[in-house]
């Protein structure tokens, strides 16, 4: 029997980060953060991409790719948590892994009819994957140890989650925008028949990573199906669903927490969407040039950041570094509307570092004190990924009739909210629970 969760540890000892006996299935978890990473940072930069694709699409349509990407996110992240109450958190992060191979899979077919629904639908199967693994994976780190550390160690998990994001970047920056770049060179002279064959070129270029990410996916899904990792006991395995929820309704803490992860992710996917659309309107540079000089060093500022604040949180309680984060977010953000050019890109980058440990600090915060109810209480955290629907079709349409610029006013409100919230949760009141672990 591995060691109690909420820990037996001397108090005069200072609570231990994670148990020796749950290294190895730490480092598994942890590599599925690293996995999402990849899919979320590829499909960034698609939104652009795609309008060179299909013909007469709008900024505001492809974001639609936004919206049933993280749509997907708040449709089955409840499912998620069931599969994680009845089957525990290793079903739960196999279910989520294998349906995103299958929605890397369906990229296939989406090439072949060569319409825009479908990559949609694509999008949605591969996201609903995401959102049951990420509705597993970030309470199933926090349980791997004390309470005590469970936010500092759920940075850590996290912190792969960058590492993802720069091959995903590097990967779309090299294998899909670059190269499409170079077709839509070739387009400006062609016939009708030869536009028609180059935009199946062009699908078979943005397909062909996925199904990479695909076949790699069912190697990951089945190293994690023989290990033998901690199983969280239950007092029973039914849901409970109406009186969880009722009581996570009554927790403040727990429901400013849904509602800050709610904007931190509308902030994130609109900054990273709109890097592609911001540095070349301020700088006049291609697309993917913007994503090797820009995005690419954010995501990376981004990452190193995440390793910071998992060290900085040894010293520091969590909701004051994730308070001066936002604040610093908040004047970045201002810089970037009102100077623009290479300072408000400059800014725009910046950014990242503030973003690092905003969804696993919120994450940690809001699921302090829930115990059995974390499982329900994570799908809540994970719904709230719904922001990045809601919030960057909304930018799209700002630039649609306004300016890059001003679209950025979508993620300063964002980062204002997220401070108050780590105000509040400094002062919050919250109920001790604790959970025992074994190995299954």
């Amino acid at each position: 029997m591995s060691e109690p969760a909420a820990g037996t540890t001397n108090s005069r000892e200072k609570p231990r980060l994670l148990p020796p006996g749950d290294i190895l299935p730490f480092i598994l978890l942890s590599s599925c953060f690293a996995w999402w990473g990849i899919a979320n940072n590829m499909t960034d930069p698609l939104v652009r991409a795609f309008t060179g694709i299909f013909d007469g699409l709008t900024t505001f349509q492809s974001s639609l790719i936004q919206f049933a990407f993280y749509g997907a996110y708040f449709g089955l992240a409840i499912p998620g948590s069931i599969i994680a109450r009845k089957f525990g958190y290793k079903r739960g992060v196999l279910v989520g892994l294998g349906m995103y191979a299958v929605g890397c899979f369906l990229f296939f077919p989406a090439s072949l009819l060569q319409q825009f629904v479908p990559f949609l639908v694509a999008f949605y199967v591969l996201a609903g994957g995401l959102s049951i693994l990420e509705t597993n994976a970030n309470p199933y780190v926090l349980m791997l140890g004390p309470e005590e550390t469970a936010t500092q160690r759920l940075n850590l998990a996290q912190s792969f989650n960058p590492v993802g994001s720069v091959i995903g970047t590097l990967l779309c920056q090299i294998l899909i925008l670059a190269r499409l770049e170079t077709l839509q060179q070739r387009m400006a002279d062609a016939s009708e028949q030869q536009l028609a064959t180059l935009q199946g070129q062009q699908l078979a270029i943005v397909i062909t990573p996925y199904l990479i990410i695909g076949a790699i996916l069912v190697a990951v899904w089945v190293l994690i199906a023989v290990t033998k990792m901690p199983y969280v006991v239950e007092s029973d395995r039914n849901v409970h669903f109406a009186a969880t929820v009722k009581r996570l309704l009554k927790n403040p803490n727990y429901v400013f927490a849904v509602i800050a992860q709610f904007f931190y992710v509308g902030a994130q996917i609109s900054v990273w969407t709109y890097t592609v659309f911001y540095i070349p309107d301020q700088l006049g540079i291609s697309g993917s040039e913007a994503l090797r000089n820009y995005h690419l060093p954010a995501l990376i500022m981004f990452g190193i950041f995440r390793f910071i604040a998992t060290a900085v949180m040894s010293r520091i309680a969590p909701h004051n570094v994730l308070k001066v984060m936002a604040i610093a977010g908040v004047i970045l953000t201002g810089v970037v509307i009102m100077v623009g050019g290479q300072i408000g890109a400059l800014a725009l980058v910046g950014i990242s570092a503030c973003m690092s440990l905003m969804f696993p600090t919120i994450f940690g915060l809001g699921s302090r004190g829930l115990g059995e109810d974390t499982k329900i209480g994570g799908s809540g955290l994970i719904m709230a990924i719904l922001g990045g629907a809601i919030l960057t079709p909304l930018q799209g349409y700002i630039i649609d009739i306004s300016t890059v610029r001003l679209s950025y006013s979508v993620p300063l409100v964002c980062f204002a909210v997220i401070a108050a919230y780590a105000i509040f949760a400094g002062n919050a009141k919250l109920p001790t629970a604790t959970v025992e672990t074994v190995t299954e």
